[in-house]
Parts: structure tokens; C-alpha cells; sequence
């Protein structure tokens, strides 16, 4: 039976290979517990978060799913505490920060794997939808990125106008457009078309240049309405619309 002095020289030690591992050899040659473990460790490092780090994993069932947990579901799991849901919060909250900081003043068409990898964490693990605007200058360099609307997006919860309005204001003389479709399946819908052209629309009477409707699903690279043509189709038929 270990003295309460031997068992947390024990744990420290243990802790201190981890970090040496990290170190030496960088994240990829951490398991997910271990990476979750030296995480928790951050936040209570007297405390022995090995456990709590597999109980998480396991409930969870990944460790994907445990950073984009929210506080109340993470105290749920044996050993895991306020101070250690701060630390797990923050990686998650960070994460998005600097990758949203990243591509501000890149050039979008350059950057546009960049641009994805934003957009794919932005939208991990949400299980309701969010309508985010890439704000453009006229060299095509990203002013920002503005979260516009969450919950179901079509052509009845999202407003043209607004879209236009946080354009203008920003400055912007053209947008990206993106969403999460929550299935996975990153197919646009008949309404995703619909609305896509309504956009294209208030865009063009608006001088502002409409180039993209990304949407994201499972894969790490959206559908692009450009990609598929379906910009260039949208034009033609506006443009009509406008002579």
C-alpha cells in the first residue's frame, strides 16, 4: 500500500514522462487518454486525471466529442471538475480563435484549404445549423468571418437583407457564404438552391460579389456551389432577371 507521499511522487512522475513524450515526439505520439490525461492535468495537477481522461473518452467516445462537450455534460463524468471543464473549454474555444484569426487578410481563393479546415471545426459536433459570412475587400483578401444566424437554415430563417447589411458595414465587396447541414450529408438541399439564388440576387442589385455557398458536412472539404458550377448557372439566370 503506497503513502499518500509515495503515490503522488508516483503520479508526478508519471505526468512528467507524459509531458517528456509530448515534447520529444510531438502530439501524434500521444493516445487520445493521454492527451486528454495531460489536458486535465493542466487544470488540477495534483490530481491523478488518468482515470478521469478514460471514463471521458469512454463516455464520450472520443476525444473529438469530449472538447466539444459543454460544461454541464463534462461534470457529469467522474473526477472532472469546474477547474478541469475550463481547460478542456477553452483548448475547444482557443482552436477556433486562431483559426479564424489565420485567415484574416489571406487571400480567400489561395486559401481556401485554410478556409475549410475554419470552417470544419467551426461546425464539429453541432447538432443544429449556424450561417456563417466570409466578409471580402475587393483584392478578395478575408476581412472576417460573422456567425448571422443559427437554427434552420433556408429561405425563411435567413434574410437577404441582413446578409447585405453585415456586407456593408464590413465594408465587404464580396462574400462566402457557408452552413453545416448537422446529417453529415453535405448535399445542398432544393431549399440550399433556392436560397443560394436569392442571396445571389440581393448580392448583385447590392454591387456585391456572391462567389460561394459552402456547405459542410462530414468531409473535411465542403461542397462548393462554385465548384459544381451551380454559381455560374445562379449568374445566367440573374442577370436576365437584372437587364
Amino acid at each position: 500500500m503506497l503513502t499518500a507521499e509515495e503515490w503522488q511522487k508516483k503520479a508526478n512522475g508519471h505526468r512528467d514522462r507524459l509531458r517528456q513524450k509530448f515534447l520529444d515526439h510531438g502530439i501524434e505520439s500521444l493516445t487520445d487518454t493521454e492527451t486528454l490525461e495531460m489536458l486535465l492535468s493542466l487544470g488540477t495537477p495534483r490530481k491523478d486525471c488518468k482515470q478521469p481522461a478514460i471514463a471521458a473518452i469512454k463516455k464520450f467516445g472520443s476525444l473529438a466529442a469530449v472538447l466539444e462537450a459543454d460544461a454541464a455534460a463534462l461534470k457529469t463524468v467522474k473526477g472532472i471538475g469546474p477547474t478541469n471543464c475550463v481547460a478542456v473549454l477553452l483548448v475547444h474555444h482557443l482552436g477556433r480563435r486562431f483559426l479564424s484569426t489565420r485567415i484574416r487578410g489571406r487571400d480567400y481563393l489561395r486559401s481556401s484549404r485554410e478556409v475549410a479546415e475554419y470552417l470544419a471545426h467551426w461546425t464539429r459536433g453541432l447538432d443544429r445549423e449556424l450561417f456563417k459570412i466570409i466578409l471580402l475587400d475587393a483584392s478578395l483578401k478575408i476581412i472576417d468571418s460573422v456567425d448571422l444566424f443559427s437554427g434552420t437554415v433556408d429561405r425563411g430563417a435567413v434574410y437577404p437583407r441582413e446578409v447585405v447589411r453585415c456586407a456593408i458595414n464590413a465594408n465587404a465587396t464580396a462574400i462566402v457564404v457557408a452552413h453545416n447541414h448537422p446529417s453529415g450529408n453535405a448535399a445542398p438541399s432544393n431549399e440550399d438552391r433556392v436560397l443560394t439564388r436569392r442571396l445571389y440576387l440581393a448580392c448583385a442589385v447590392s454591387d456585391i460579389r456572391f462567389l460561394d455557398h459552402l456547405i459542410i458536412g462530414e468531409d473535411k472539404t465542403p461542397y462548393s456551389f462554385a465548384d459544381h458550377g451551380l454559381i455560374n448557372e445562379i449568374s445566367r439566370e440573374c442577370d436576365a432577371i437584372l437587364k
